[in-house]
């Protein structure tokens, strides 16, 4: 018989349990991405990127050809992380880079979080190869994005068939967060739903402006 406990599920995320792999975020990368619209992927990818920050997250952020071809990365990452290393690299597949399996390994953990473009290129490669070494691996769909839905979706679907878990980016920042008690963070978890979070975000302010309210805490 099973026994409720009041304690989150192994497989939900928190600060201390995975690295962030921020992919391929840059301009050339965009300008052929079709399943999502520009704004709103540079609004998803600073949400991420906010959050990870926040809440102290093991990040790698990575680039593929970055001055002969790809261009910076997004200025809405790069702006979130000033002094960070941005791994540039010529696989497709960040997995196949030592450099970041030498991160990987460093930091330790076994949940990687995935975002970028595109996802059935640059995605899939990483995400496959590691479920296939072991990793439980998250892709915040909403933050990558494809040539086409047709693309995206397929490319999603094939990593859900092996074992990885589709997540959004708001998802992403209020699984951080978790209990509206935790007081240390929800200041800037608020103000990260405000200015990136879109219709909750607007929520947010109504609430706080017409009824001073806030969420319990």
């Amino acid at each position: 018989m099973a026994i409720a406990k009041a304690q989150p599920g192994s497989t939900l995320l928190n600060p201390t349990n995975h690295t962030l792999i921020m992919i391929d975020h840059q301009s050339q990368m965009s300008f052929a991405t079709h399943s999502i619209d520009a704004v709103t992927l540079r609004n998803n990818a600073a949400l991420v990127a906010k959050a990870a920050k926040e809440f102290k997250v093991s990040t790698i952020l990575t680039t593929v050809a970055e001055k002969s071809f790809s261009g910076p990365i997004f200025d809405e990452i790069k702006s979130v992380f000033p002094e960070q290393e941005v791994i540039d690299r010529t696989t497709m597949n960040t997995w196949e880079d030592q450099r970041i399996a030498d991160r990987v390994n460093a930091i330790g953990k076994s949940k990687i979080v995935l975002a970028g473009l595109w996802t059935s290129v640059c995605i899939v490669g990483p995400a496959l190869s590691a479920l296939d070494q072991g990793f439980e691996v998250y892709v915040i769909t909403d933050a990558s994005g494809d040539v086409s839905n047709e693309a995206h979706q397929r490319a999603v679907e094939r990593m859900i068939q092996l074992g990885a878990r589709p997540m959004t980016s708001l998802q992403y920042l209020l699984e951080l967060q978790r209990d509206w008690a935790r007081t240390e963070t929800y200041n800037q978890t608020v103000a990260t739903a405000i200015a990136n979070g879109g219709a909750y975000g607007l929520g947010l302010i109504y609430a706080k402006t017409m009824f001073n309210a806030s969420e319990g805490h």
